[in-house]
């Protein structure tokens, strides 16, 4: 066998014609991946090799043939096919090291392209190449190599004509790469038989591996149809049929690798892994799930890459399960026109649909319905109304800048990559919500001044859909814990008498979900705006710091200020005619707070907008489990009360040095067994009255872990109301024309006190974005592009001269 190879590979390199095939090859590689514009990886911007890897399939389709077209065809035609039948070379060695000599050919073609691995890694500006991943797509090449050099040799077994085998090889290496896509295309097979079809073909396992994921099913099939090949020259030249029986055996690894899937995921931030559970909810789905995708047509790069993330997540959701999970690609400008597009537009909006306007670069003042762009997704179950996901993320990434004197600059690339992250929980997500067939009670508490009016708008308009919302009033009775799975306490104004204590600590002790949004100081922008432009900030009494202390938090009675905050339009002066100088100025009252990344509620999320926080520690309770979810940042201080709020909070650099204090907690997420305020307390008639309206005795310890999350400024959670426009959604101000990510977080506090744990685990996950320097890129452009190209062409002369010198020397011999 190896002598066998060994000839192939001899004979091969033995001219300058192999080398000019294979430099051929690489020349091409260079030219489309470097030099064409449309294909440029430089242009694209990131340090990927993804670029070649769907390109060199096809480019694979010409050079393979051309290297395996004479392996027998040559044989038959010059007579020396009945010497090797004399030789003591078994038929399945003969084979073997045909195809073993004409792979490792193409591998040494392959090999120089590892120069544009070392040369992105060199170029990037952050992360480095994926090296896993790189692997993992390099392996998945080699077997697609390997399978086109089985097809090869086959046929050039079946003829002696080189250039019908040439021509015959293509033919169904195109077949077996593409044809089942294209039969999976028909109508067919449009009632989840499409995905089955599709497995038969080369394409889907190679883009599998291709990513950097090997999974055993995907080497099986490789392996299978090399096999199958090779079984079928050795049947031509063996003449006479004996492994029949080897084709149904294939079936059955195949068939027993898909039942038990085995994947080994390269790729550095496991990006093509699904969390356990997401796994679980796509397993257990009963009801068929539509998927609309209309992030497609003429992008930007950094949609591009998204666009493509949001493909392979949905192949592997359908992947779990093909007979209920659909999803397509939709472009509306190429469905619809003129009126009909707008209408499309429009009805989208209605459903939450995400709409952006994409501006030409080229004239500002283009407003084409054609550069409208849709970042998101609708998800359709029968019987429920449908879903709109937002594919952006909350967190947008900004460039370098000063917060004092600059207008933000969004890093769209960062931003995207950002999305790319959440996209799994946000389908896996909404997927749950549409199919769950419990659905938590979450009540909304009265009786202690809450706002029912305008200002919690936008916390209604989030739940009411996803959730059985009610109020409950605390005056009036006992909130059941068996019946409301969680409880908003959203800014209270009046004292709670201890009965009502009593009765939220009950609640508590019975395993009750609680979300405490309090200001325990009155603070208000519009009571400054009334005033002369200062008042005093004051407790508001609101009697729950032994309640909470005991749980294990104290919100303290100061205001917190940070330097990095927004940004509110005040009279700085007058102007020549006499009306007010308006100037949009950093206003410390409003700080934005960062959440915390290793929390999945906060995790991959932009800022959070407040207004007067407070600060909360966090006390010792060995019972309980203390997380901060949000902080200010790196330059705040404290104000004590009582304080003068004024708009002239900051007075001049002696003033910025007391802002030393650095992420001071705003809100804290409490977990565990908590114990009562008033284990030693209750009185009887408290414990009569317990037993008589909830059925059941007081508790002096939780039955039931509980969980509970305390926000020491609950305009975290409510919204402003614009004469114009009416309620805003959180975290938006009228003078900040800016969405901050209160809504998100407020989601996910709600999402994690009342749907499985498992459910925000996918939200854990972090992948770099691994950009090209640009710098580097544009000040040496060309050099790069010719040292690109060139560069495989070099390492391709040094084997030429390395094995002639080894040939030398094994004649001299």
């Amino acid at each position: 066998m190896w002598a066998i190879c060994k000839k192939e590979w001899a004979q091969y390199f033995s001219g300058l014609t192999g080398y000019l095939i294979i430099s051929v090859y690489l020349v091409v590689n260079g030219l489309f991946l470097f030099i064409i514009p449309n294909y440029n990886i430089l242009d694209f911007g990131y340090a990927s090799l993804q670029v070649y890897f769907d390109f060199a399939p096809w480019f694979l389709l010409f050079l393979i043939p051309a290297i395996t077209m004479r392996s027998f065809s040559d044989e038959y035609k010059q007579g020396t096919y009945e010497i090797l039948k004399t030789l003591p070379i078994k038929p399945v060695s003969l084979i073997t090291g045909k195809f073993l000599g004409a792979l490792f050919i193409v591998i040494a073609a392959i090999i120089p392209t590892l120069f544009y691995a070392l040369a992105m890694d060199s170029l990037s500006s952050i992360g480095g190449l994926d090296w896993g991943a790189t692997l993992g797509a390099y392996i998945g090449l080699v077997l697609l190599a390997a399978v086109y050099t089985a097809v090869g040799v086959f046929v050039s077994s079946n003829t002696k004509n080189s250039l019908i085998a040439f021509i015959v090889s293509i033919l169904i290496a195109v077949l077996l790469f593409k044809g089942f896509d294209l039969l999976s295309n028909l109508p067919f097979f449009k009632n989840g038989m499409d995905f089955y079809v599709s497995q038969l073909g080369l394409s889907a396992h190679y883009v599998n591996i291709s990513k950097g994921t090997i999974a055993f099913n995907d080497i099986v099939y490789f392996f299978s149809i090399i096999t199958l090949f090779c079984i079928g020259g050795l049947e031509k030249i063996q003449g006479r049929v004996r492994y029949g029986f080897v084709f149904f055996v294939l079936i059955g690894m195949n068939y027993v690798t898909a039942l038990f899937p085995l994947q080994l995921d390269l790729t550095k931030e496991q990006r093509y892994t699904l969390s356990t559970s997401s796994k679980e909810i796509i397993q257990n789905l009963q009801t068929p799930v539509k998927i609309h995708i209309y992030l497609g047509g003429d992008i930007p790069p950094y949609y591009k890459k998204l666009a493509a993330s949001t493909t392979a997540l949905l192949n592997k959701l359908h992947q779990i399960n093909p007979a209920n999970i659909e999803w397509q690609f939709e472009v509306p400008s190429q469905i619809y026109k003129d009126t009909a597009l707008y209408h499309f537009y429009d009805s989208l909006s209605r459903l939450g649909v995400p709409i952006e306007r994409l501006q030409d670069q080229n004239n500002a003042s283009d407003k084409r319905v054609d550069q409208l762009l849709i970042p998101g997704a609708l998800i359709e179950v029968q019987g429920q109304a449908p879903m709109a996901i937002d594919l952006r993320s909350s967190k947008k990434y900004f460039k370098p800048y000063n917060i004092v004197k600059d207008v933000p600059m969004e890093d769209l690339e960062a931003s995207a990559n950002a999305a790319e992250a959440l996209l799994e929980y946000k389908f896996i997500q909404a997927i749950y919500l549409l199919n769950r067939t419990v659905v938590p009670s979450i009540a909304y508490a009265i009786g202690n001044g809450e706002p029912i009016d305008f200002t919690v708008n936008d916390i209604g308009e989030l739940l009411k859909n996803q959730y059985n919302l009610s109020v409950f009033d605390l005056k009036q009775g006992y909130p059941d814990a068996k019946k409301i799975k969680t409880l908003l306490i959203v800014k209270p104004t009046q004292p709670f008498a201890e009965k009502d204590k009593l009765k939220l600590d009950q609640y508590v002790m019975s395993g009750g979900n609680i979300i405490w949004a309090i200001d325990k100081l009155h603070a208000e922008y519009d009571s400054l705006q009334k005033t002369s432009g200062s008042y005093v900030a004051f407790d508001r009494g609101l009697a729950l710091d032994d309640l909470l202390f005991k749980y294990g938090v104290r919100i303290n009675p100061n205001l917190v200020q940070d330097l990095n905050c927004a940004k509110l339009p005040l009279v700085v002066g007058a102007q020549a005619d006499g009306s007010p100088l308006m100037q949009r100025i950093p206003w410390p009252y409003y700080p934005f707070l960062n959440g915390n990344e290793s929390n999945a509620i906060t995790q991959n999320m932009d800022r959070i907008l407040s207004m007067f926080p407070s600060s909360i520690d966090t006390l010792l309770n060995p019972r309980v489990q203390k997380t901060i979810l949000l902080t200010t940042d790196t330059n705040s201080r404290f104000i004590s009360t009582p304080t003068l709020v004024s708009l002239n909070s900051v007075n001049g650099e002696t003033d910025m040095m007391t802002f030393n204090k650095h992420h001071v907690p705003i809100a804290v997420l409490l977990e565990g067994k908590f114990s009562s305020l008033y284990a030693n307390r209750a009185s009887t008639a408290d414990k009569d009255s317990i037993l008589k309206y909830t059925g059941r005795p007081f508790q002096a310890n939780g039955s039931l872990p509980s969980k509970q999350i305390v926000i020491s400024d609950a305009d975290v959670l409510t919204n402003k109301v614009d004469k114009t426009r009416g309620p805003l959604p959180m975290g938006m101000i009228p003078f900040e024309d800016y969405q901050f990510a209160n809504r998100s977080f407020f989601v996910n506090a709600v999402e994690y006190l009342n749907e499985p744990a498992g459910l925000l685990e996918s939200r854990n996950k972090r992948i770099i974005l691994r950009l090209l320097d640009k710098g580097k890129v544009e000040d040496n452009r060309m050099l790069w592009q010719l040292t690109l190209l060139f560069g495989p062409l070099v390492i391709l002369l040094l084997l030429f001269m390395a094995w002639s010198r080894y040939r030398k020397v094994q004649f001299a011999d």
